[in-house]
């Protein structure tokens, strides 16, 4: 974190500096935050903790050793006192209470601040692409989480990201955003998605060195304490990555991670069926990565990807999230606009858990809007409706009974 000192005089720029604020444009806050606060107002929140209550225990000080009522026995007198007193003391113990709602709250901004750095909200459009996304941490308190998703534009086509670090809170967030960092540069720098996938492993694998060595080190530093095991080799994150080309042409590689869903006039398939490799983390991609191809983002169609949140949010019963129907009813609502398919999946959700999630959830919804070819639009109306998801036969619904197990995360 990088702190500017109040009040600090401006009496001109060093090189250095001057070089650091041209290299480093994202330090600058955008116009429209709110503005930095005065360099007295942390001086005038200091006194104001300190000055309030004890004007209030000035005040119950100085009526107890002027006010002629106490020493009064009456029983009218003693009521007043009481009465005073308490009022007095009330005063404090709300002002008390009202500076630990404000450093909550604070605490809340910047933690949501914080999120917000890391897990952008995506543009509206991406190269003909319709985009919406949304994220619900299951850590209410920080509002921070593992879940992770990104889509840019690059020469190599529309590429997306959508992925689940193990836990949830600050450690997961911290392992998302190197995650999410990594991908933003790799997008554009690797002609292929294997070169992505490398990058992203070799990021996991650094993190699980970087906390073996320092719980290596604490360890050294204190012999005698209890031990423990090694969380560094716990950690991993599943990861999907897709690739969508200007015809629609889709293809993909998938490290554990649940295979998104096709929407179009007949329902919502998925993406695709093969194998996924192992999640990044805990083993070694194999030497080679085959590119998955998956069926055609037409234009009118929508993509769905989702973390397993979604999937495996249960209902009083144990029952889990019916993903696939809800999808399927989206999928036939006019149009399926991604913000459309968000509020379904959204409410449907609410419903089936009444309850806040208890895993993180994300969403990205791709939907294609690009003009279709005049020789391909002209073959798709004489072709059947069901013809342009092609997709292979459909596979069986999904089983939602409250015996099926997730494993361990």
């Amino acid at each position: 974190m990088i702190r500017f000192k109040a009040g600090a005089p401006r009496r001109g720029r060093t090189p250095t500096a001057s070089r650091a604020a041209t290299r480093s444009p994202r330090l600058r806050l955008p116009r429209r935050s709110s503005p930095s606060p005065a360099p007295d107002r942390p001086r005038g929140d200091r006194l104001r903790a300190v000055g309030v209550p004890t004007a209030w225990a000035a005040a119950a000080l100085t009526y107890r050793l002027t006010c002629p009522l106490v020493r009064d026995d009456r029983i009218g007198s003693r009521l007043v006192n009481r009465a005073v007193l308490c009022a007095l003391g009330t005063g404090m113990i709300l002002h008390v209470r009202h500076g630990l709602l404000r450093e909550l709250r604070q605490a809340r901004r910047a933690a949501r601040a914080a999120q917000a750095v890391p897990l952008r909200p995506p543009p509206p459009h991406v190269d003909g692409l319709a985009v919406a996304a949304i994220q619900l941490s299951a850590d209410t308190s920080a509002r921070v989480g593992g879940d992770l998703y990104e889509v840019v534009a690059t020469d190599h086509g529309v590429r997306a990201v959508i992925g689940d670090v193990r836990g949830h809170g600050p450690h997961a967030a911290r392992a998302a955003a190197a995650v999410l960092g990594c991908f933003r540069e790799a997008a554009h720098d690797e002609s292929e998605l294997a070169g992505v996938l490398r990058r992203l492993e070799r990021v996991m694998t650094r993190r699980a060195r970087a906390r073996r060595d320092a719980i290596r080190t604490a360890a050294d530093d204190t012999p005698h304490a209890p031990g423990h095991d090694d969380p560094a080799d716990e950690d991993f994150v599943t990861v999907l990555l897709l690739e969508i080309l200007p015809d629609g042409a889709t293809r993909a590689l998938n490290c554990g991670h649940p295979w998104p869903h096709l929407l179009g006039r007949t329902g919502a398939v998925p993406l695709a069926t093969a194998d996924p490799l192992p999640p990044l983390g805990p083993f070694p991609l194999p030497p080679d990565l085959p590119v998955t191809p998956c069926a055609p983002l037409l234009p009118g169609t929508t993509v769905v990807l989702h973390t397993d949140g979604a999937e495996d949010a249960r209902d009083a019963d144990g029952r889990f999230f019916p993903l696939t129907r809800v999808l399927d009813e989206a999928a036939r609502a006019t149009p399926p606009t991604p913000q459309a398919v968000l509020r379904t999946v959204l409410a449907a959700l609410q419903r089936h858990t009444d309850t806040p999630p208890q895993d993180d959830v994300a969403l990205l919804v791709l939907t294609n809007e690009r003009p279709a070819p005049p020789a391909v639009a002209a073959g798709r109306a004489s072709e059947p409706a069901t013809s342009h998801l092609a997709a292979g036969p459909r596979p069986p619904p999904r089983d939602t009974s409250a015996s099926r197990t997730r494993p361990g995360s």
